[in-house]
């Protein structure tokens, strides 16, 4: 009969043990922490979107559509920008006939461009969101 039989591991088996536990955690912590900061930059971006849908759905019914800017902040963070301008066609044969009078426009467009901008990791981000509405003629 064998004395000298084996029990439990060696200590270089727990060390390479330890060793490759050390190396997976820490693959896994910097796949969960790169996850989590990717899912709080969508949120914020889906903050952002929802601010500048608002912001461009109050042009023209509560904010009269006139040129000009406006802006502000919110309490979470976001800085908003909404500017309108009048909108010049640019197609030529539309141009020519408001130039020729044969063409009158029933109502004025505008751009209405919206902007918010915010904080996260570090550096500013930005949102802009254009859309074109039709207010009264000049």
């Amino acid at each position: 009969m064998n004395i000298h039989c084996q029990r439990g591991f060696s200590l270089l088996e727990v060390l390479v043990a330890f060793a490759i536990l050390a190396i997976t955690l820490g693959v896994l912590m910097e796949i969960f922490s790169r996850a989590s900061l990717a899912a709080i930059v969508s949120s914020r971006y889906s903050q952002a979107a929802s601010l500048v849908e608002s912001k461009l759905a109050a042009a023209g019914v509560e904010v009269p559509l006139e040129e000009g800017s406006f802006a502000g902040e919110t309490e979470d963070g976001f800085a908003w920008e909404v500017t309108m301008a009048p909108f010049e066609i640019a197609d030529e044969t539309m141009s020519a006939g408001l130039r020729s009078g044969q063409l009158e426009l029933p109502s004025t467009p505008y751009r209405v461009n919206a902007t918010a901008l915010w904080q996260d990791t570090g550096q500013v981000r930005r949102l802009t969101v254009s859309t074109l509405r039709l207010g009264e003629r000049r």
